[in-house]
């Protein structure tokens, strides 16, 4: 096998296993209202569950950032592999709640894994604006895989299957990332003294590096609040919550597969600026329009959002390339440690707004309507930090060349 094919199948099974991660976020946000009449949960323990995704995923996002140039990818993406398998047999014969909270984890574990092994493996594989062309194109597969996922979860609860069923589609993208990752050879560093630890601690307490760390917490809160409950949330505003949903990731895939020239015309700053006022006003027209209204209000959130991961994750790889496997890790782990931690918020804002609008004597959808609404509101302090940190960091790092663009 040639190089170029090697590297191709390589980047195809990072694709695959991206695609599982986000079946396991659009499945499983597309069967909770399920899970919640099934074992008769809450929105805050139904919060806890979807927490466990987001808990699993850092966990091993740092500990691979850790091991990667000592065990290597391919050892990584076999731990995936396992956690994938766990997770989704796990939550198939699920009996309850704490079954649930255990199967996320280990799914989460092994999505976590996938991005701790694959974004360096890419970010090794090319370089300059090549590089962040391909981990767009990367990304581009987690709100692809969402608008697939959610597109036939919907099919499938319309038709009366049951919740068990659906997950057991998420096996289907996982045999195909392992066949495709079977027997390859993976990239070396790209860069001298990325696989020491000692310099990839030393480029993490860089003043850009601590600024992408900070703030990476608030864009995939932002990303990810707003779409984890849109099918509990929105339901009741006169749309499908999964249509919703498979609308914005539609948008984000197309948005992500044409980076290259978007990111090269604007530069990284100014696209997370312009991204962090799109997603405002995204939130803002969520929580106040109903109707089809609601499909041009995830349209705006779409480009706002859309950019946010794969930019953070590539401006770590230019701005503080001796942060090496361990910086993007930690990057992407602290967004969804932060996306952990708000999830159950975000379910006991929703259960207080729910509380608030049935003592003011709402019931049924105009209920559901308001305390959804009310809770989007809340949300919106998450871009708004942003609009002024990145306005920050587009001035701080105007005319500054990223150090691995300069290098090349």
């Amino acid at each position: 096998m040639s190089e170029t094919d090697n590297k191709n199948r390589l980047f195809y099974g990072s694709c695959f296993a991206l695609i599982t991660t986000a079946f396991t976020f659009s499945i499983r946000a597309g069967i909770l209202p399920q899970l919640g009449q099934e074992f008769n949960l809450t929105a805050e323990q139904l919060g806890f569950i979807n927490s466990m995704w987001f808990l699993g995923f850092p966990i091993s996002m740092i500990i691979g950032g850790l091991v990667y140039y000592s065990v290597g990818p391919k050892a990584i993406m076999q731990v995936a592999l396992l956690s994938h398998a766990i997770g989704i047999l796990l939550t198939i014969y699920a009996g309850g709640y704490w079954t649930l909270i255990i199967s996320t984890l280990f799914i989460g574990f092994g999505n976590g894994c996938t991005e701790a092994a694959c974004n360096p493996m890419i970010a090794d594989s090319y370089s300059g604006t090549t590089m962040n062309k391909m981990l767009n194109r990367f990304h581009m597969w987690f709100p692809g895989g969402i608008v697939i996922g959610s597109l036939i979860s919907k099919f499938m609860t319309d038709a009366g299957m049951t919740w068990q069923s659906q997950i057991w589609v998420l096996i289907i993208p996982t045999l195909v990332y392992a066949y495709l990752f079977w027997g390859q050879t993976f990239p070396k560093p790209k860069i001298e003294g990325q696989s020491s630890l000692a310099e990839n601690f030393k480029a993490m307490i860089s003043p850009v590096y601590i600024f992408l760390f900070v703030f990476m917490a608030f864009t995939a809160i932002s990303e990810f609040g707003p779409q984890q409950w849109v099918n509990i949330v929105l339901n009741s505003s006169g749309v499908s919550g999964m249509v919703l949903l498979a609308l914005t990731t539609g948008v984000m895939a197309v948005g992500r597969f044409f980076a290259g020239p978007i990111v090269k015309a604007l530069g990284q700053t100014g696209v997370l600026l312009g991204g962090a006022i799109f997603t405002f006003i995204g939130i803002y027209l969520f929580s106040t329009v109903t109707g089809p209204m609601a499909y041009a209000a995830a349209v705006i959130f779409a480009i706002g959002v859309c950019y946010f991961w794969p930019v953070m994750v590539g401006a770590v790889a230019q701005r503080a390339p001796l942060s090496g496997a361990l910086g993007m890790s930690i990057v992407g782990g602290v967004g969804m440690f932060s996306t952990s931690i708000w999830q159950p918020i975000i379910g006991g804002w929703i259960d207080d707004a729910r509380a608030e609008a049935l003592s003011q004597g709402l019931t049924g959808d105009a209920l559901e309507l308001a305390a959804g609404q009310e809770t989007l509101t809340t949300m919106l302090f998450f871009p708004g930090i942003l609009i002024v940190a990145f306005t920050i960091f587009f001035f701080w790092q105007k005319g500054k060349k990223p150090a691995v663009e300069a290098a090349h």
